[in-house]
């Protein structure tokens, strides 16, 4: 018994000298100043972030109660800075419908990852991208921006581009997302007169 009153008292001793000191290092702990606080600030600043994971990605985007966008993909991580900007990466296989005023698809996008940064309504869309349209259009590129807001779709990289009536290809491209309008910077090819 006498070792189990010297455990206690040791157990009690320890307690005693230990709250002892979390008192002194909490009473040793002052207040930042007004200048000391803003400088941890904004050294914090440029490396918070906030981050949303989420698997099996099947996201919409419905402007004024109607479906403009609809995206699946594997994987996707959204990002966001201490500046408040957004950045959701998509890896793929990536699926895009895009809807025209009455909620049908009228455009198809599909890549291997996509970058959409919500505040710009951009997406980039990289490696394999291929679009097809409801009138059987087609382009062909490993890059394309797609402004969503203004409806356009550009590239600096090498593109295909297929239509019933013909088939074009070159280096640079602008356009309509529904390829009913577009242009090739540096075309290449050769045509055939008969």
């Amino acid at each position: 018994m006498p070792v189990t009153v010297i455990l206690e008292q040791h157990n009690t001793l320890f307690s005693l000298v230990f709250s002892l000191l979390i008192l002194i290092g909490f009473s040793a702990c002052g207040e930042l100043s007004e200048k000391q606080s803003k400088q941890v600030d904004e050294a914090l600043k440029d490396s918070l972030t906030s981050t949303t994971e989420t698997w099996d990605v099947d996201m919409e985007i419905i402007e004024e109660g109607q479906k403009k966008v609809r995206l699946w993909g594997s994987y996707a991580a959204s990002y966001t800075n201490a500046n408040n900007r957004s950045e959701t990466r998509i890896r793929g296989p990536v699926k895009i419908h895009v809807f025209d005023s009455v909620g049908t698809v009228k455009t198809r996008v599909f890549s291997d990852r996509a970058v959409y940064q919500p505040e710009d309504a951009i997406f980039e869309l990289y490696g394999n991208v291929r679009v097809n349209t409801a009138d059987n259009r087609h382009l062909e590129s490993e890059y394309l921006e797609w402004q969503q807001g203004a409806n356009e779709i550009s590239t600096s990289k090498f593109v295909i581009i297929t239509t019933p009536t013909d088939s074009l290809a070159g280096t640079g491209f602008e356009g309509k997302t529904d390829l009913s309008s577009y242009t090739i910077k540096e075309p290449k090819g050769r045509v055939i007169i008969d």
